[in-house]
């Protein structure tokens, strides 16, 4: 990824790269380079998009998106209202 301002994604194990937007949530980006993730509400409540975070970090602009504490203490998150702040590997929920 040449732009500074982009964070690489890969989505494991099917090794998928897009670049992600700091200012998009991770769905978002994924969407506008071609990649399908499922989702349904977009809004971090009905938990369709919901992965792993195998690396990377993330943030919410929402004060409590749709996971409880033990599901973000593991890594999991909620793709269509996390924002990169690095670059990500994501996999699918178990």
């Amino acid at each position: 990824m040449n732009d500074p301002a982009q964070f690489s994604v890969r989505l494991a194990p099917e090794g998928t790269q897009f670049s992600a937007s700091p200012s998009l949530p991770i769905l978002q980006s994924a969407l506008l380079a071609g990649v399908v993730m499922d989702s349904s509400c977009r809004n971090g409540t009905c938990r369709t998009c919901i992965c792993r975070l195998a690396s990377g970090e993330v943030a919410y602009r929402i004060e409590w998106p749709g996971l409880s504490a033990e599901e973000k203490r593991e890594g999991y998150i909620l793709p269509c209202v996390a924002y990169p702040l690095s670059d990500l590997v994501i996999q699918p929920a178990d």
